[in-house]
């Protein structure tokens, strides 16, 4: 124990309070001191996302114009995702889907999925060995259908400024359930303008669309505010496990980094010869996901001796009715059949 300290919190903590008025009036909110210029603030009742990022009393990330909404205002409705989306540092997408509004095998299936506004049912921290370390359960669960559970972990360290997230993902149903998951990561203003550094030391970038494929030269530079802006998105390739991106801001001598396993959260890294034979179906107007994931995920597949189908949909979006022609369900019968008389 510091002798010249009455309280740990004067120094480091987690305290937790709740939001009154608006939106998020009745919230849970966790603020996260580590005691070395970092702040934290972690909704439970939003699956445990962190809201607000601070360093030193400098807003490091993005608050959307909602706001905090709490989960009882969540409209799982096509993208009226947005009117709940806070943003903040980081939001977590999935676990059913991330990206844009579809239908499969007859569900449908929000924008980026419903756990962000799913409240933590379990919540509890602790000290231990220079860390801050608060364990969060987040389920979606329903009856007749999938059993999903995301167990959270944020280690928040109290001698350097840094923390990890730990996420495992539980099926606790008697199915096999498809599983997406997206974090969200959300930088702000002051640490976010058109001075802002980007780096990103990947093997390669891909444009989203068109749009992005314009502008493809300075992906990694910040632009002005612009009324009526339309985001340009690139996905980068990194030649090994180790992923990383960073920002800094010249004009506060202030930035971060986000690390991560560039091949466990790569869909890649998930097949293995024991893989069941899928047959996958991407439109060629796909602005959603690009054809080039598709083709280098059949191609992870025959690497692995698995056996595989890939059929490319002239003209078709993200899940569109050109999914349901004569023709590719012929191609699908053709492939289950070829399946079923192989085993």
């Amino acid at each position: 124990m510091n002798p010249y300290i009455g309280h740990d919190s004067q120094l480091y903590g987690v305290e937790e309070h709740r939001l009154v008025g608006g939106k998020g009036d009745g919230m849970r909110i966790l603020e996260v001191t580590n005691g070395k210029g970092m702040e934290l603030v972690i909704p439970p009742d939003r699956a445990g996302d962190i809201a607000r990022l601070r360093f030193r009393g400098i807003n490091m990330s993005y608050l959307s114009p909602c706001g905090y909404v709490a989960p009882a205002y969540y409209d799982s409705t096509g993208s009226n995702w947005l009117k709940s989306f806070t943003a903040g540092f980081l939001t977590t997408c999935g676990l059913q889907a991330v990206g844009s509004p579809c239908t499969d095998e007859g569900e449908e299936l929000p924008l980026h999925g419903s756990i962000a506004n799913q409240p933590c049912e379990q919540v509890c921290w602790r000290e231990e060995d220079g860390l801050l370390v608060l364990h969060m359960l987040v389920k979606d669960e329903v009856i007749f259908g999938r059993k999903l559970r995301l167990e959270r972990e944020i280690r928040v360290s109290t001698l350097e400024n840094s923390f990890e997230i730990h996420d495992v993902i539980r099926n606790t149903g008697d199915r096999v359930e498809p599983v997406e998951i997206l974090y969200h990561m959300n930088m702000g203003y002051p640490l976010l303008d058109e001075d802002s550094r980007i780096r990103i030391p990947s093997a390669d970038v891909e444009p989203r669309d068109g749009h992005a494929a314009e502008d493809i030269e300075n992906w990694m530079h910040m632009e002005k505010p612009a009324a009526g802006y339309q985001e340009r998105c690139y996905y980068h390739k990194f030649s090994g496990r180790e992923g990383q991106a960073s920002i800094y801001q010249p004009k506060l001598n202030m930035g971060l980094a986000i690390s991560f396993d560039a091949e466990e959260a790569s869909a890649l890294y998930q097949v293995t010869s024991s893989a069941p034979p899928p047959m996958i179906l991407h439109g060629t107007n796909d602005h959603t996901v690009p054809m080039e994931q598709s083709v280098a995920y059949y191609e992870k597949l025959v690497e692995q001796g698995v056996r595989a189908d890939l059929i490319e949909i002239e003209r078709a979006q993200h899940g569109d009715d050109l999914f349901c022609q004569n023709q590719v369900k012929d191609k699908v019968i053709a492939f289950m059949r070829g399946i079923a008389g192989s085993w």
